[in-house]
């Protein structure tokens, strides 16, 4: 499984941006798929995940209200809608995908998101 982020960029705080994440290869070894992110000098945090059967999601508090994931299975595309962005927002995206036969996850190469204030 290969993943691609893209989207990424510097926006002020308050404006939104899209983020998206092409998988490629044994896609459909897939079960969920979800984005994280990390900070400079702090640890990598979950932002979202989502099943791709079921499209159930899960989100952590500080971007509910804010933030969107969903996915296109038949692009094998998932995508994060991140409206109302602020400062703290700013870290590098990264998304991940866990295939259950394996129990291996899969990273992408990452995408910054920078928000000014």
């Amino acid at each position: 499984v290969q993943l691609v982020e893209s989207g990424g960029g510097l926006v002020q705080a308050g404006g939104s941006l899209r983020l998206s994440c092409a998988a490629s290869g044994s896609t459909f070894s897939i079960n969920t798929m979800g984005w994280y992110r990390q900070a400079p000098g702090k640890q990598r945090e979950l932002v979202a995940v989502i099943t791709l059967a079921g499209g159930r999601t899960n989100y952590a508090d500080s971007v509910k209200g804010r933030f969107t994931i969903s996915r296109d299975n038949a692009k094998n595309t998932m995508y994060l809608q991140m409206n109302s962005l602020k400062p703290e927002d700013t870290a590098v995206y990264y998304c991940k995908a866990y295939v259950p036969a394996t129990r291996v996850d899969y990273w992408g190469q990452g995408t910054q998101v920078t928000v000014s204030s």
